[in-house]
């Protein structure tokens, strides 16, 4: 009974081991919609991310540069955490010559 039951559970073991391990994934984009109220966020290529209850986000704006790291929790897209991105430095007009 032993030769057959200590196999099985190791088997078993290692197949959960498996699947509690979720894979974290990074996603950097704009901001199209944010959704305080429903915790969601959604970036301009239209990829939609759940934020969890806990989560106290600042405001982010349409428009807004954000690195999600995310894992998928069955068809959902769960963020750990959403950073906002400094966006690139405008570049200063040089100042138009005077005619004189």
């Amino acid at each position: 009974m032993r030769k057959v039951l200590l196999p099985l559970a190791t088997i078993a073991a290692l197949g959960f081991a498996g699947v509690a391990i979720a894979k974290t994934e990074t996603t950097k984009g704009d901001v199209k919609a944010f959704n305080a109220k429903a915790h969601a966020l959604t970036l301009a290529d239209g990829t939609k991310f759940h934020l969890n209850q806990r989560y106290k986000p600042h405001a982010f704006k349409a428009g807004e540069k954000v690195e999600v790291k995310w894992e998928m929790k069955g068809k959902t897209h769960e963020a750990l955490h959403v950073y906002a991105l400094k966006s690139a430095p405008m570049k200063k007009k040089a100042p138009a010559a005077k005619k004189g």
